[in-house]
């Protein structure tokens, strides 16, 4: 699947590019040299992107029903349900939390976990994670074990991680919070 998305994503953005090269050329050779329209090729990119985060979307909403998911949705496109609530206080911007995770694949591969990596600690909207993290932490409690899904563009972006998660990857977190100060 993320063959296909990458060659799909990368045949887009060529077509855009294409269209905007060819439709900047005219018969006269001055014109050939003129720089590419910039609101023209601003305008095809946002295209294809806003075709792309659609399909996303679609994937991960296929994804959630395959599963009878009851999940909820921010603004920025995290989905997530509490699967088991703590009892302690709230995760507060700035707090430093410590958390157990698990970092998968739509397709089920396993990135990362805290059960072969150790607990991870890090500053809430302070630290570089990534953005979909900092949202998760703060709609937690101390103790709150729940599941996130992060669109790409709240995960790992067009480039992936240059590790183990592929570029323009939805990702599934599965976070306890252990700590929160």
């Amino acid at each position: 699947m993320y063959d296909l998305r990458c060659t799909i994503f990368k045949k887009s953005v060529a077509v855009a590019i294409l269209s905007v090269v060819l439709s900047s050329c005219g018969s006269d050779p001055v014109s050939q040299k003129q720089k590419i329209d910039p609101a023209n090729f601003k305008q095809a990119l946002e295209k294809v992107n806003k075709y792309e985060v659609e399909k996303e979307s679609d994937e991960i909403n296929q994804y959630i029903a395959h599963h009878n998911w009851n999940m909820l949705k921010t603004g920025t496109g995290l989905h997530y349900i509490i699967v088991e609530k703590g009892k302690g206080g709230q995760v507060k911007s700035g707090d430093f939390v410590k958390v157990n995770y698990k970092i998968s694949l739509l397709d089920g591969t396993e990135c990362y976990s805290s059960e072969k990596d150790g607990a991870k600690e890090f500053k809430a909207e302070g630290d570089d994670v990534e953005s979909g993290l900092h949202e998760a932490v703060l709609l937690l409690h101390i103790g709150d074990k729940a599941k996130f899904i992060l669109p790409s563009y709240r995960a790992n972006g067009l480039q992936g991680d240059n590790d183990k998660i592929p570029p323009l990857s939805s990702i599934i977190v599965d976070l306890e919070v252990l700590d929160s100060k």
